[in-house]
């Protein structure tokens, strides 16, 4: 990852929210990008060194790595999620994951399986 200065410590400080992000992988120009991560500001800092918490970050990879994520965006229904961000050998790295989206069977699964659970639950709210 390509972090500003007050952004390590904030990573190193567990300042960091992955909830909302993701990595978008492009062919043209060749490049990993990091959008929706939360890295929160560093108050010992001050104020005019501080940087953007929600800004869009490099990620830093081989080509191969890079072109093959970016193939797999492609498909439909498939998104690369952060999964955890670590250091190694004062490095920080973004452990990435491909998510794949439901189909359509499993969508009619979720609805069946919620409409069961709901009439049990009534069943059981009138015997009460």
């Amino acid at each position: 990852m390509e972090l500003k200065g007050t952004e390590v410590k904030s990573v190193r400080a567990s300042q960091v929210s992955l909830a909302e992000g993701w990595v978008m992988a492009e062919f043209a120009p060749l490049r990993l990008d990091l959008h929706g991560v939360h890295i929160a500001e560093y108050p010992p800092a001050g104020r005019d060194r501080q940087h953007e918490p929600l800004r869009v970050r490099k990620l830093l990879a081989k080509r191969r790595e890079i072109e093959r994520l970016a193939g797999m965006m492609k498909a439909k229904g498939v998104a690369l999620v952060p999964l955890k961000i670590y250091f190694k050998n004062g490095f920080a790295k973004l452990l990435v994951g491909v998510g794949l989206g439901k189909t359509k069977s499993d969508k009619r699964q979720s609805i069946a399986k919620r409409e069961s659970q709901r009439e049990i639950d009534r069943a059981v709210h009138r015997r009460r």
